[in-house]
């Protein structure tokens, strides 16, 4: 079943007032049962750091009562500091711009109803790089086929930070 939603489009240079705190608040009730996890209670600061980035895209998910259901969002990766380079994966075609996917989370109340997906397909629609890269937590196998179904494949495995969780890291060609 797929939710009929209202998908809204937001980029680095035009976020309204209280859109960051409206992501810090989907994300702390979608991850209501491991925000005791520290790495998790810095999602403020990724809000932070992805939002500044150039090229920041989000898409946020609303149902019919205007109540936030979830969202994604990324951004493109300087040539040069394309983090899953660190793995053995080179794209066909060589160099490969890259748009990364920091975020696809759906709320608890709206999940298994395609909304993940339709988010993900909005967020990367009109992306003109080469590949999307996303990482995805090595104990939640179910997300990672999930992925794979979505056209991703794994390259490697990184802990971006020491007291992360160990991920997959996953690319799709967009083109």
């Amino acid at each position: 079943m797929t939710s009929v939603i209202n998908l809204r489009h937001y980029h680095r240079e035009e976020l309204p007032d209280g859109f960051k705190e409206l992501l810090v608040r989907v994300h702390a009730d979608a991850y209501a049962d491991a925000m005791d996890m520290e790495f998790n209670q810095r999602f403020p600061w990724f809000v932070d750091h992805w939002s500044g980035m150039v090229g920041f895209t989000c898409v946020v998910s609303y149902d019919d009562g205007e109540e936030p259901t979830g969202f994604a969002y990324g951004a493109p990766l300087q040539p040069g500091r394309e983090w899953w380079r660190s793995t053995d994966y080179e794209p066909n075609n060589g160099y490969a711009a890259t748009f990364a996917v920091s975020e696809v989370l759906v709320r608890p109340g709206w999940r298994k109803q395609g909304i993940a997906q339709q988010l993900h397909d909005a967020l990367l629609s009109e992306r003109p790089e080469d590949l999307a890269v996303l990482l995805v937590d090595v104990t939640h196998p179910k997300v990672q086929d999930l992925y794979q179904s979505w056209g991703y494949h794994k390259v490697g495995e990184q802990r971006p930070f020491a007291d992360s969780p160990l991920y997959s890291v996953m690319v799709k060609g967009l083109h």
